[in-house]
């Protein structure tokens, strides 16, 4: 699905945002990517979405190179940016008039995810508030059926019942055809979502696997001390520590932040890939 080789881009050739960026991506699956403020999470999934050039390498994606724009490249990828604007038109103006755009585009789905979200049809985009039309637009998004769905910051402007029944509808709106990119500072309204992780840092994409994967090999825990805690990595919690250990048997919760910070602090993680 997503082929990414030895890609570089910078806004500046003096200091390139990437450099010799590698990633590989399959179908079916729901990618959290993550990164520091700055580690160019949205220009990578605008060099994906085909609204930027790499400046060397090469991106494919579906066997298509984005930034030519085909047609039928552009049929299958909807991105819904952390910014936006839209039409001061009623939302089933925009269906009416942008859904024949897509060939696989579901009208009974878009209803029910806008019933989903308590959205009104008849309702001027215009005068909704940042988190309606952020709600729009990924029931747009998800009622498109694209094989490539890129979505940064999703949960930005969302009150918490949004958020809840963003996940929800998320969860239920998408086949094995399909694959999900989220950009996030957000982890926790995504944690249950996502079942890889890819974080990039410093140019590199620094960790990509499973939540399988990571499940399998590392435990996640919160402790009162450190005292004859064998961990990987720790930081001050509220009662104690939370800490980061090599899984010994017990089965704990994922806690993405932890393992972002860990990460991002230099610890070195050995993660076997299983074989699935």
């Amino acid at each position: 699905m997503i082929e990414i080789q030895n890609l570089t881009f910078g806004y500046s050739r003096k200091s390139p945002l990437f450099e010799e960026l590698n990633l590989k991506a399959s179908k079916g699956s729901i990618i959290g990517l993550l990164g520091k403020n700055g580690a160019g999470k949205s220009t990578l999934l605008r060099i994906m979405a085909g609204l930027l050039s790499p400046q060397k390498g090469d991106i494919s994606i579906m066997g298509k190179t984005p930034f030519r724009r085909q047609p039928a490249f552009l049929q299958q990828v909807y991105f819904v940016p952390e910014e936006f604007s839209v039409p001061a038109i009623s939302i089933n103006a925009y269906v009416k008039a942008a859904g024949s755009l897509y060939p696989n585009f579901n009208p009974s789905k878009m209803a029910g995810i806008l019933q989903d979200f308590e959205l009104d049809g008849t309702k001027n985009l215009g005068k909704m508030s940042y988190g309606q039309k952020k709600k729009f637009l990924i029931a747009f998004a998800l009622s498109t059926n694209c094989r490539l769905l890129i979505l940064d910051e999703p949960t930005n402007g969302l009150d918490i019942p949004s958020k809840s029944r963003f996940r929800k509808v998320l969860a239920g709106a998408l086949s094995d055809e399909q694959m999900v990119v989220i950009s996030t500072h957000q982890v926790k309204d995504v944690e249950n979502l996502i079942d890889r992780i890819v974080l990039i840092d410093q140019g590199k994409i620094m960790f990509n696997h499973s939540v399988t994967d990571v499940s399998q090999n590392l435990a996640f825990q919160t402790v009162s001390d450190l005292h004859n805690i064998d961990c990987l990595y720790n930081e001050t919690a509220p009662g104690g520590f939370r800490v980061l250990k090599r899984k010994n048997g017990m089965e704990t919760p994922l806690d993405i932040e932890l393992l972002f910070n860990a990460i991002t602090n230099g610890t070195k993680l050995e993660i076997h890939e299983s074989d699935i």
